[in-house]
């Protein structure tokens, strides 16, 4: 009886194999669109923070796979493309990726990457409003599927579209649970948030705050007074800086994103065939153990038959033979999936040295954008202050270098 189950384990293992393959569907959210165009006046802007790249201090790349220069490109690379996802729902203002909160605006959005990897991503968002109003905290999760990164997919979809459309969607029934007195005070407090930044004799006292760090309207200026319709002036100018920040957020988005999508898409596969290899090798020495000491107790003098000895010392090499084979076939399957991680180091150093930081230049001095666009507003509002406060009027102009658009086309050619 030993023997015959012996031989049908031999049967299947030789012939089925432990290869196990996965086909993951990804799940899909529909982004809800305006139906009609909404009164501008009733828009809110939106300021969205370049996310943090939440990495470990004692962050290890070859353990984690978390690498510093794929994750401090995404801070800038996942804004952006939230940017764009909120653009065309239709039920905003002005939505920009902002260098710091420093750029007052109705609507701030910020968070962290928690996971990203190309299969799997978690953003941690949180959103508040220009009074100080904190709107909600919460964990956006998707998985990718066998078609993510298909090339009939339709390029405008992120493989984690998925995500940024359940954050659209999420905030957009946020804000419609508001009344309009609520979304009308936001947009007063960010103007005069603005105007007291610039002028804090002027306006310091038009808005309190409470033990929470809320913010409301004191008294609101005069419509008439020709300092507001100056300040306003500045204010759009200011604008105009952070939306030109944006162009080169736009250039920095579409320069990486065919290094972007090809890293993802194979560091996806790699984890895929990774996580199947040490799954098979981990069946392969399991099999291979319990092949090797069922052969090993056939008892192979206790047949009267030689020729059932034979049968039988046979079936024990064989099985023998198995056993080990598979037990070696699962220690090379481990160093394989070893080398799979190899692989993805190698790929992420690759991309973080395609993904060189951009360089802007506001009023003749040259900055990197990454890690110095915070810096690069500062100096901008602290020129706004003392062309205000210099009351030489609104005149200047403002080179800020706006670069020519890539394209992933472009690229491609």
């Amino acid at each position: 009886m030993l023997r015959i189950s012996l031989l049908i384990i031999l049967l299947c293992l030789v012939g089925a194999g432990c290869t196990v393959n996965e086909v993951i569907v990804a799940d899909e959210t529909e982004l809800v669109v305006a139906d009609e165009l909404a009164d501008e006046s009733r828009l809110l802007d939106i300021g969205i923070v370049e996310f943090a790249p939440g990495i470990d201090e004692d962050n290890n790349p070859r353990k984690s796979g978390v690498y510093e220069e794929i994750r401090f490109a995404e801070t800038k690379y996942l804004a952006y493309h939230l940017k764009t996802t909120l653009q065309g729902t239709g039920h905003w203002g002005a939505v920009r990726v902002i260098p710091s909160r420093q750029a007052f605006t109705d609507i701030v959005i910020s968070g962290d990457i928690e996971k990203s990897d190309g299969e799997f991503v978690v953003l941690n968002i949180s959103v508040e409003d220009a009074t100080g109003a904190h709107w909600y905290d919460k964990s956006y999760e998707t998985q990718t599927g066998v078609t993510s990164y298909s090339e009939r997919r339709d390029r405008r979809m992120d493989p984690y579209q998925k995500v940024f459309n359940d954050i659209a969607n999420d905030l957009q029934a946020y804000a419609d649970l508001l009344e309009p007195k609520k979304l009308r005070q936001v947009r007063q407090v960010s103007e005069l948030k603005f105007f007291a930044d610039m002028s804090p004799l002027a306006y310091g006292q038009h808005l309190e705050a409470d033990d929470g760090g809320t913010f409301s309207v004191v008294r609101l200026p005069a419509e008439n007074d020709p300092t507001v319709a100056r300040l306003r002036q500045i204010r759009e100018r200011d604008r105009l800086v952070v939306d030109t920040l944006n162009e080169h957020y736009a250039n920095f988005y579409y320069g990486i994103a065919i290094p972007y999508r090809n890293w993802r898409k194979t560091t996806r596969q790699e984890s895929i065939a990774y996580r199947e290899v040490k799954r098979s090798a981990r069946m392969q020495a399991l099999v291979g153990v319990v092949v090797l000491a069922g052969s090993l107790a056939v008892d192979t003098d206790n047949s009267s038959s030689s020729r059932q000895r034979r049968v039988n010392r046979s079936l024990q090499a064989m099985g023998i033979n198995e056993g080990l084979n598979r037990i070696i076939g699962g220690i090379q399957r481990s160093k394989e999936a070893d080398s799979h991680v190899s692989t993805i180091g190698e790929l992420s150093e690759s991309f973080g040295a395609q993904a060189a930081p951009m360089v802007v230049n506001v009023e003749g001095q040259e900055r990197r954008l990454t890690g110095t666009a915070a810096a690069q507003y500062e100096s901008w509002r602290r020129l706004l202050k003392e062309i205000y406060q210099a009351e030489t009027g609104f005149t200047q102009t403002v080179d800020v270098g706006a670069p020519s658009r890539t394209t992933e086309n472009s690229l491609a050619n």
